[in-house]
């Protein structure tokens, strides 16, 4: 069987991977080399200088093309150098379209960097469709979309999107760093461009900070390697050998997150100390039926509000929990809480992310994959 016919758990080992040709070693080897000798000038064997291509790199950005059923792959010293080198497609007075309720580092991005060199930020729902193409002008250039958002888990319909975006020749890119290859995989639904914080499930282990986007284009490929190698954020071969074992067992780390994931969320929606619960496996989660189609399942991300909603009552919980860490990130094997307002969102200003959901309440929790048994118990004694 050829490993283009790879089913999703098999390609997670197998995709885009090849012995080293050197040994044969069954792992890429960490090439920990700045360098390449050459016979003669040019003469080398498709490795220059390791900013341009490593090896060890080389075999992350296959591996996370091959999940993505996507062509072209580049790893990243980070998720927000993935979404920058994205960002250097555009020139002055070009326009993007975002989800409205974004992660707190894309809007500071967006807004505190990209918006002073001349580019034009909207912010859309993405609900109403009509809305959305209001919004496209001869400006518009692209279209950022997470779904689930980070941290109000509100889905949007990637492929009804993309039909929208291909009919105005806007580039659709999509951060599939919540719901991972393993849940949703955009390319096929229409997008243009994957984003991954591979720092977070791909990797898995909260170990590394590491960056991806996949394409399938060849000519959008070659604009992104270019700026890749131009600018010069990429990960160095340790990080990238240590991404490319964690998305070996991500099939497996994924399915016991969106277990424990569904068992808290039920949990919590059954709390009487709980007022709201944000997560996308809920039959009367806005777009719940949207998230059925386009998801395999619902993942470990789960957002909540305890009743009264006061700061003081989010902070005492969090600081109350024992397993759940608190601590900024999430997708690593740990489970992790966190406090959107003061953390991962704290660079929104007050006024723009409230109108989102991002209340001052709001505890996003990242459900590792421990037994959750005990995960329910520290919950349930951090909210008595």
């Amino acid at each position: 069987m050829g490993k283009k016919e790879l089913k999703f758990n098999s390609k997670a080992i197998h995709g885009g991977q090849q012995p080293d040709v050197a040994y044969g070693a069954v792992m890429p080897p960490i090439y920990q080399t700045s360098t390449y000798a050459q016979p003669t000038p040019g003469g080398h064997k498709g490795y220059e200088y390791s900013r341009g291509a490593n090896p060890t790199r080389t075999a992350l950005e296959n591996a996370v093309a091959s999940l993505e059923n996507g062509k072209f792959g580049m790893a990243f010293g980070s998720g927000m150098a993935a979404i920058d080198a994205v960002m250097k497609l555009l020139v002055l007075g070009d326009e993007v379209i975002c989800t409205r309720d974004l992660y707190g580092g894309s809007y500071r991005l967006f807004k505190g960097v990209y918006e002073k060199y001349g580019i034009k930020f909207r912010f859309s729902e993405m609900v109403d469709m009509q809305e959305l193409t209001s919004q496209i002008n001869e400006n518009t250039k692209l279209v950022w979309v997470e779904t689930p958002t980070n941290p109000m888990m509100n889905i949007i319909d990637i492929e009804v999107v993309s039909k929208i975006t291909k009919a105005h020749n806007v580039l659709l890119a999509v951060d599939n760093t919540f719901a991972t290859p393993y849940l949703q995989r955009p390319l096929d639904l229409g997008a243009d461009i994957i984003m991954h914080s591979a720092t977070k499930y791909l990797a898995g282990h909260s170990d590394v900070v590491v960056g991806a986007l996949v394409v399938k284009d060849q000519e959008l490929a070659d604009q992104l390697y270019f700026i890749q190698k131009s600018s010069g954020g990429i990960c160095g071969p340790m990080d990238s050998f240590l991404t490319l074992r964690g998305i070996k067992t991500l099939h497996v780390r994924m399915q016991r997150h969106c277990e424990n994931g569904g068992s808290i969320a039920k949990y919590l929606e059954n709390h009487a100390k709980i007022d709201k619960v944000y997560w996308p496996g809920f039959a009367h989660h806005p777009n719940h039926e949207v998230a059925k189609k386009q998801m395999s399942g619902f993942g470990g991300m789960i957002s909540f509000v305890p009743k009264g909603g006061s700061y003081e009552d989010a902070i005492k919980i969090v600081e109350n929990l024992q397993i759940f860490t608190l601590a900024e990130s999430l997708g690593g094997v740990e489970s992790l809480v966190g406090h959107p307002a003061s953390m991962s969102h704290g660079s929104i200003p007050k006024e723009e992310r409230e109108k989102n959901g991002v209340v001052d309440a709001l505890i996003r929790l990242s459900v590792g994959i421990e037994d959750v048994e005990d995960l329910i118990a520290d919950l349930e004694q951090a909210l008595n």
